[in-house]
């Protein structure tokens, strides 16, 4: 029985590793070669059916710190992080059925773009700023510095090594194909994350003795998806009116996420791929937070529950532990490539072709669109390592900052779309006072010791979705109130309603809204079942 977080890699182990820089690397030549002469650069000439868009999505979800975090969380305080995960199909359905079809039938590329027809110029280019700095803080310099160490300590190698050998392999994806070539792989990425972490899972469940003595074994209330509205990590409240606000941005409106719906071929492929996903979402917990509950119950005695994930890893056999670090390397590739890619699309076609080069042709924005990407490669390097004087607080930091990131674009694109009224003057005011004021609290909730034990003044805030609660209603009264004393300028288009824009696009929804209803009545039945878990687990 293993007794530690240390890997015992053997050759075999290395070997399987090896095979999947290989692969992965084969499979994007592969895919570049096969679209060389496509001009599509970012989107890949919206080519892709529901399964690669589905998949895709997934896959840039989940990296190396969600990985160890959620089975690090649940090892100290129950499945209650699950929320996080099963939460998140009202938001894939959000975006599914009234974003996607504005997306796709604006015909737009980007975030950026969609703001600017919706609200004009001036939006739309503080938008891309904005977007770019929650690109590079949270897709691409805090994920390859988490990831880069996590991966350094494993292998046993600098950390600046893992660093440049994650980052290589994440640019050569994007620039030797683009949206192509991302998609294709974060779909064999996917593939392979869910069949490594499904095993580590049969195995824990193995070795306790099946699902009877891990309920016997297990506290009652580590089994409580909803908590008291007083516990301090995961609040019922915080969690029901905080978390969509995290959704709405993070699944609806932000460029890394969006870009593969709208990659899709068509309005239907697009719903498609999110329902899927919403699907996908259901086993998460199952094999990437519960492994965390079993190590509580084979060693609990641990002194870090960061370890949980890697001790559970240690009960594969020899060549399967390979395969999980491989697991690890395929999560972060697929983020860090994504991030990429993201930023590329924005900074390529916002700012350098709007700006400079209106006339330019696509093969000459295709490689700029490589330029830019080598060069934020460049960048990101370099933040990730300047991180390393950050510490262990890099991971608070980046789950809080998340909240703080996301009430002014969430209420922008909200209100945006539902309500005609919603003036340009008061888009543009909203996105630059509520990014203020919003990312000023993130960083006062996040530095809030040191100020107080530097100056000695108390700061108590509320938990951060909360805070993130707060700040959106704040904001979106803040663009309605405006919105209602200022005129709509000329350069607002109003737009359809989501049924209408279906319409245009030609797109029967009717088996798509049946397959929602059925998600709907698989995560009210998780729910029930985790209740009557804890209802046994309290019983024995």
């Amino acid at each position: 029985m293993p007794n530690s977080a240390e890997l015992q890699l053997q050759s075999t182990d290395y070997a399987v590793i090896a095979a999947y820089f290989v692969g992965i690397l084969a499979v994007g030549v592969y895919v570049s070669v096969q679209r060389r002469e496509e001009d599509d650069h970012f989107l890949a000439g919206r080519s892709f059916g529901w399964f690669n868009v589905g998949l895709s999505v997934f896959g840039t979800n989940i990296n190396p710190s969600f990985l160890i975090a959620s089975a690090s969380a649940a090892y100290a305080t129950g499945m209650a992080t699950a929320n996080f995960e099963w939460m998140a199909w009202p938001f894939l359905l959000l975006l599914a059925m009234v974003f996607a079809p504005h997306y796709l039938n604006t015909r737009v590329t980007t975030m950026p773009q969609f703001v600017r027809r919706r609200f004009g110029p001036a939006s739309a280019e503080f938008l891309s700023w904005y977007a770019l700095l929650s690109t590079i803080v949270l897709w691409l310099g805090g994920a390859l510095y988490t990831g880069g160490l996590l991966l350094s300590q494993i292998l046993d190698i600098p950390l600046w090594g893992a660093v440049v050998a994650l980052t290589g392999v994440a640019t050569f994806l994007t620039v030797a194909g683009g949206l192509a070539v991302i998609m294709v792989t974060d779909m064999l990425q996917s593939l392979l994350m869910i069949a490594g972490a499904s095993t580590v899972t049969f195995l824990g469940l193995y070795h306790i003795g099946g699902l009877e003595n891990l309920l016997a074994a297990v506290p009652a209330d580590r089994w409580a998806l909803i908590r008291p509205a007083n516990d301090p990590d995961y609040p019922w409240i915080a969690m029901v009116l905080g978390y969509p606000v995290l959704g709405v941005w993070f699944w609806c409106t932000d460029q890394t996420i969006v870009q593969r719906i709208l990659g899709a071929r068509d309005l239907k492929q697009a719903q498609l791929g999110a329902l899927f996903t919403g699907f996908l979402k259901v086993a998460t917990p199952f094999i990437f937070t519960l492994p965390g509950i079993m190590c509580a119950v084979l060693h609990p005695k641990l002194e870090d529950s960061d370890q949980a994930f890697l001790t559970m890893v240690n009960y594969l056999p020899v060549g399967m532990v390979g395969l999980i670090v491989a697991v690890l390397i395929a999560a972060l590739i697929s983020t860090i490539d994504s991030g990429l890619n993201s930023f590329s699309t924005i900074f390529t076609l916002d700012i350098y072709q709007r700006k400079f080069r209106p006339d330019a042709s696509p093969q000459h924005i295709k490689t700029v669109g490589r330029v830019v990407t080598i060069g934020i490669a460049i960048v990101s390097i370099g933040i990730a390592l300047s991180m390393q004087s950050v510490g262990k607080n890099l991971f608070d930091l980046l789950q809080s900052i998340i909240a703080y990131f996301a009430p002014p674009m969430a209420a922008v694109f909200l209100i945006g779309i539902l309500w005609r009224g919603a003036t340009a003057t008061a888009a543009l005011w909203t996105l630059v006072c509520g990014s203020a004021v919003s990312l000023g609290f993130g960083l006062i909730d996040f530095f809030k010791e040191p100020i107080t034990s530097q100056f000695g003044i108390e700061i108590q805030l509320p938990h951060f979705l909360m805070m993130s609660f707060y700040l959106f209603s704040g904001i979106s009264l803040f663009m309605i109130l405006l919105s209602l004393v200022t005129e709509n300028a000329s350069c607002e288009e109003h737009l359809p309603s989501p049924n209408k824009a279906s319409q245009q696009l030609g797109s029967k929804t009717g088996l798509i809204w049946a397959g929602w209803a059925l998600l709907a009545l698989i995560m009210i039945g998780i729910y029930v079942l985790f209740s009557s878990a804890e209802g046994t687990s309290a019983l024995n």
